[in-house]
């Protein structure tokens, strides 16, 4: 049920960001209230609070979003809060993102590699991954692993490419034990 919400409000918010052509702002402004919702737990439980009326919130929505963000977003909270889906919002705000970077043709890679990339590495990385895979942008996040031994892991939705020593020796454990000794 909550996926089907975040569908319906999310693709909702998709459609007018493109109909009034503004994919680029509202990318960027909703990824800051994103960011924002995230790091004020206590708002979210707030606007959560069964107790607390929606006229309430919705006041409350004003008086911090107000100027702060465009009519449509805050107008797009508010609606939310009336249709008691608040408590969907970032999988709302997670939907519409997504969307929006399949739209604009952009991919999210997760690198995770032993020890630290240099600039021309990551670089170099990124450009290949460009090549491979159709994407025309690639946002990059790079992680250290030192249990990898070598090599990276590279994840890019639910595709995982494992090129790591240490996938490779776990491996060469299983082929190894299969082997009947007489």
């Amino acid at each position: 049920m909550a996926k089907l919400i975040s569908k319906t409000y999310g693709e909702a918010l998709f459609q007018l960001a493109i109909e009034e052509d503004r994919a680029d702002a509202f990318m960027e402004e909703i990824a800051g209230l994103r960011k924002i919702l995230t790091e004020n737990q206590e708002f979210g439980r707030f606007m959560n609070h069964p107790k607390i009326l929606k006229e309430e919130k919705t006041e409350v929505l004003e008086k911090v979003f107000r100027g702060r963000i465009s009519q449509e977003l805050l107008g797009f909270l508010v609606l939310i809060v009336a249709k008691d889906r608040y408590g969907e919002v970032e999988t709302i705000l997670d939907y519409f993102l997504a969307e929006i970077k399949k739209y604009k043709g952009i991919g999210t890679a997760y690198v995770t590699t032993a020890s630290g990339l240099r600039k021309e590495q990551q670089a170099r990385i990124e450009q290949k991954l460009l090549e491979t895979t159709g994407y025309k942008k690639m946002e990059m996040h790079y992680a250290v692993d030192e249990s990898l031994i070598g090599g990276m892991v590279i994840r890019i939705g639910d595709r995982v490419v494992d090129s790591s020593i240490k996938t490779k020796l776990t491996e060469l454990t299983k082929q190894l034990l299969k082997i009947q000794l007489a």
